[in-house]
């Protein structure tokens, strides 16, 4: 009886809960550090942009460093490996349209993430 009232006291049960959580972010994270970043390039009207450039540019103290940058495939799909930055800004260019940076925050560095919003590009001007 006294055994199991200890093991049912907030000073058991709130440091194994804790303990839990701390275990179950490891493992997401062990399962989802591979650097890979990507997503999608459309014009103004919504329609998949092929061959257009996406430019990486990774978070350097105080300024944003141009890093990577890769080719959409069909469908206008990009994909980025091996980013080992937690704060990111994505670009995409195509001839002379362009879109806006968009700034992409991660919970950890290389995480896994695919952007849910695509990358639309308009005219540069």
């Amino acid at each position: 009886m006294r055994a199991r009232r200890i093991l049912l006291s907030r000073f058991v049960i709130m440091p194994a809960l804790l303990a839990t959580v701390v275990a179950g972010w490891n493992v997401y994270v062990s399962l989802h550090d591979h650097g890979l970043l990507s997503g999608r390039v459309v014009d103004e009207h919504g329609a998949p942009v092929e061959g257009a450039t996406v430019i990486l540019f990774a978070h350097d103290f105080v300024t944003q460093v141009e890093k990577a940058r890769t080719r959409t495939a069909a469908g206008g799909v990009f994909r980025f490996t091996r980013n080992d930055s937690h704060l990111v800004q994505l670009q995409a260019e195509n001839g002379g349209e362009r879109s806006p940076r968009i700034t992409v925050r991660l919970w950890f560095r290389a995480q896994d993430r695919d952007l849910r919003t695509p990358l639309q590009l308009a005219p540069a001007g």
